[in-house]
C-alpha cells in the first residue's frame, strides 16, 4: 500500500558484492555502449602498452647511445619514442572524450529511469520520503553508475596492461630484481584488503547525511517567507550546522580510511627502489654489469608504481562508487504496489456514477481511517461530502483516484471496480482540484495545459476565464507566456487556486474532483469562481469536499461522515432540518440560521 521499501531485502537482491552490481550495470548498458567501449578498450590498451614501450626502451637509450656511443641510433631512438608519445597522447584524448560522452549518457540515462520509477511509485512512498532529501539523494547517487564503469575500465583496460607490461619489462630485463619486488607486493595487497573492509558503512553514511544537507537547504529555500515570518533563521541554522558538522566529521573519518592505503603503498615502493638499489648497485660494482638493464628496470618499476597504486585502490574506490549504484537500485527495484493488474482493462464511462460498498481503509501506520463505508455518487449530480475533522473526506477522493488500494470492499464507477481498470484510463476521466494548489516549473499556459495535452491556446484561456483567471493573468509582465516561479512563488493563493482551477476546466473529464476548491479564495473571488464551477459541473459527476455552505447548499446529494463513516445523507434543506443530526449541529454552529454564510461549519482533513 506505501511502496516503502524493504532497503536490507533489495540490497540482498542485488547481491551486495561489486561483481553482482558490476554484472547488472553491463547487462543493462553493454549492448547500447559496446562500439564506444571496443574503441576505449583499444585505447587504453595502446595506452598500456606505450606504457611499458617507454621503460623497455630505456636500456637501448642508456647502453646504445651513452655506454656504446652509436650516433647513428640517436634519430631512430628519438624518432620512436616521439611517434610512441604521439601515439600515446591521442589514445588518451579519444578514450577520455569517449568515456566521458559515456558517463554522460549513462547519467542522463538512469536519471530517466529513476524519475520513471518514481512517477510509478504510489502516493504512500511520498508521504513518507522528504521530497528535499530524496532528490538530493538521487543527484548523488547517479553519479555512481557512471563511475563504477569508468574504474572498471581504466582499471581492467589501462592500468592493468600497463603493470603486465611493465611488469614483462621487468622480469626480461633482470629476473632476480623483479623478485626483490614481488617479495614486499603483500603489505599493499592487506592494506587495501583492510581498508575496503571498512569503508561500505561510512560511505553509505556519508551520501545519507549529504543528502540530508542539500535536502534541509532546499526545504529551508522553498519555505523561506515562513521562515522569515517566524524569525526560524537561527534555528534552522543550528539545526543545518549540526547535519553539515555530521557529515564533516563523516568524510574526514572516510578520507583517514581511504588514505591510509597511501602510507603502505610508499613503505612497498621505498622498499623495493631501495632494494633494487642496493642489488643492481653492488651487482654493478663488483660484476662490471651494464647499467641499460638497470636503468630499464628502474623506469619500469617507477611507471609502474602508479598503476599498482591505482588498481590497489581500485576496491576501494570501488566500494564508493557501489554505495551509490546500489542506493539507485534500491529506488529502482522497489515494488510498485499499484501496478495495473494483467487483465486490467480502460475504464469505460456511459453515465459516470460512482459507488462506495463497504470500504475499509488503513493507511501505513495501520490506523484504521474508513470502516465500511457506503453511499453513491449519482451520475451527472453534484455530491457534496461534508464532516469534521478526521472524518475521512479527503481519502475519499484519494481513494477513488486510486492514490491508495483499499482493504475490503469495493469502488465503482458505472459498475466497474476501479481495482481492475487500468490507473491510466481511470485517472484520465477525472479532473481534480486540490485544497493546495500546486504549479509546475513553466508559463501560465504550460500549467494549465497540462489539464490535456492537446488543448489550444484558445481552449486554455477560455477556461482561464471560466475560473475567474484571466483578468490577472493578462496582467502579468507576459501574459500567459509569464513564468510562474517555484510552485507559483510569484502568485497569491487565490491565483495559483484558479490557474488549478482552469487546468480541471480544460480537462473536460466526465467526473470531477473537488477538495476545499475555493478554500484560498476571498468572498469576492470564491463567488465568481463558484459560478464559474457551477457551469463546469453541469452534466458531470461532481464530488465535492467543503466547508463552506455556498459550495454545499446547492448540491443534489450532502453525505454526512464522522469517524470515517457514513451518518446521514439528503439535502441541505432535508440534513438541516433534522433535529440532532450531526449536519444540523454543524451547521447551527458554524452558520447560525443563515443559509447564506460563508463561515466554515466544519474543518477539512488535513
Amino acid at each position: 500500500m506505501n511502496d516503502r521499501p524493504d532497503t536490507a531485502a533489495i540490497r540482498d537482491g542485488l547481491g551486495g558484492g561489486v561483481i553482482a552490481v558490476l554484472r547488472r550495470i553491463l547487462s543493462e548498458n553493454g549492448r547500447a555502449y559496446a562500439w564506444h567501449y571496443a574503441i576505449t578498450i583499444v585505447c587504453l590498451v595502446l595506452i598500456g602498452m606505450t606504457t611499458a614501450f617507454v621503460a623497455w626502451i630505456t636500456r637501448d637509450v642508456v647502453d646504445e647511445i651513452f655506454v656504446r656511443q652509436r650516433g647513428d641510433l640517436i634519430i631512430i631512438i628519438t624518432g620512436t619514442v616521439i611517434g610512441v608519445f604521439l601515439l600515446r597522447g591521442i589514445a588518451m584524448y579519444v578514450q577520455a572524450v569517449v568515456l566521458a560522452r559515456i558517463g554522460n549518457d549513462l547519467v542522463a540515462r538512469y536519471q530517466s529511469r529513476v524519475f520513471d520509477k518514481l512517477m510509478k511509485l504510489g502516493i504512500g512512498y511520498f508521504t513518507e520520503a522528504r521530497s528535499g532529501h530524496l532528490s538530493a539523494r538521487i543527484a548523488e547517487n547517479v553519479n555512481g553508475i557512471r563511475d563504477v564503469l569508468s574504474l572498471t575500465l581504466t582499471a581492467l583496460g589501462r592500468d592493468l596492461i600497463s603493470l603486465i607490461g611493465l611488469l614483462v619489462v621487468m622480469v626480461t630485463m633482470d629476473p632476480m630484481l623483479s623478485l626483490i619486488v614481488f617479495s614486499v607486493a603483500p603489505i599493499l595487497i592487506l592494506a587495501v584488503a583492510w581498508v575496503s573492509a571498512r569503508i561500505r558503512n561510512v560511505v553509505r553514511e556519508t551520501v545519507e547525511l549529504n543528502a540530508r544537507v542539500v535536502g534541509t537547504m532546499q526545504e529551508a529555500v522553498q519555505g523561506i517567507t515562513v521562515v522569515k515570518a517566524f524569525t526560524m533563521e537561527e534555528r534552522l541554522g543550528a539545526r543545518i550546522g549540526a547535519i553539515i558538522d555530521d557529515a564533516r566529521s563523516k568524510a574526514d573519518r572516510l578520507a583517514g580510511i581511504i588514505e591510509r592505503v597511501n602510507p603502505a603503498a610508499e613503505v612497498f615502493a621505498g622498499l623495493a627502489v631501495a632494494g633494487v638499489i642496493a642489488y643492481a648497485g653492488l651487482r654493478a660494482v663488483n660484476e662490471g654489469q651494464p647499467p641499460g638493464a638497470t636503468f630499464a628496470f628502474i623506469t619500469a618499476l617507477l611507471l609502474a608504481a602508479d598503476p599498482a597504486r591505482r588498481l590497489g585502490q581500485l576496491k576501494v574506490n570501488l566500494e564508493k562508487s557501489m554505495v551509490n549504484a546500489r542506493m539507485i537500485y534500491e529506488i529502482l527495484d522497489m515494488p510498485e504496489r499499484q501496478s495495473d493488474r494483467a487483465d486490467a482493462a480502460p475504464l469505460t464511462i456511459t453515465e459516470g456514477g460512482v459507488r462506495f460498498e463497504d470500504v475499509d481503509f488503513a493507511y501505513g501506520d495501520g490506523t484504521k481511517v474508513l470502516h465500511g463505508l457506503t453511499f453513491a455518487a449519482p451520475a451527472h449530480k453534484t455530491t457534496a461530502i461534508v464532516g469534521p475533522s478526521g472524518a475521512g473526506k479527503t481519502t475519499i477522493i484519494a481513494l477513488l483516484q486510486r492514490f491508495y488500494d483499499i482493504d475490503a470492499g469495493r469502488i465503482e464507477i458505472d459498475g466497474q471496480d476501479i481495482a481492475g481498470v487500468t490507473l491510466s484510463s481511470l485517472r484520465g476521466q477525472m479532473a481534480f482540484v486540490s485544497q493546495q494548489p500546486y504549479l509546475f516549473e513553466g508559463t501560465i499556459r504550460q500549467n494549465i495545459g497540462y489539464g490535456r495535452p492537446d488543448a489550444t491556446d484558445a481552449e486554455i484561456e477560455a477556461a482561464a476565464r471560466q475560473a475567474n483567471a484571466h483578468d490577472f493573468i493578462m496582467e502579468q509582465a507576459q501574459g500567459y507566456d509569464t513564468p510562474v516561479g517555484e510552485n507559483g512563488v510569484t502568485l497569491s493563493g487565490g491565483q495559483r487556486q484558479r490557474i488549478s482551477i482552469a487546468r480541471a476546466i480544460v480537462r473536460d473529464a466526465p467526473i470531477l474532483l473537488l477538495d476545499e476548491a475555493t478554500s484560498a479564495l476571498d468572498n469576492e473571488s470564491e463567488k465568481l469562481v463558484q459560478q464559474a464551477l457551477e457551469d463546469v459541473m453541469a452534466g458531470r459527476t461532481t464530488i465535492v469536499i467543503a466547508h463552506r455552505l455556498s459550495t454545499i447548499v446547492s448540491a443534489d446529494r450532502i453525505v454526512v461522515m464522522d469517524k470515517g463513516e457514513v451518518v446521514e445523507t439528503g439535502t441541505h434543506a432535508e440534513l438541516a432540518s433534522r433535529k440532532g443530526g450531526l449536519y444540523a449541529k454543524l451547521n447551527m454552529l458554524g452558520a447560525g440560521t443563515d443559509p447564506d454564510a460563508a463561515e466554515p461549519i466544519m474543518e477539512t482533513d488535513a
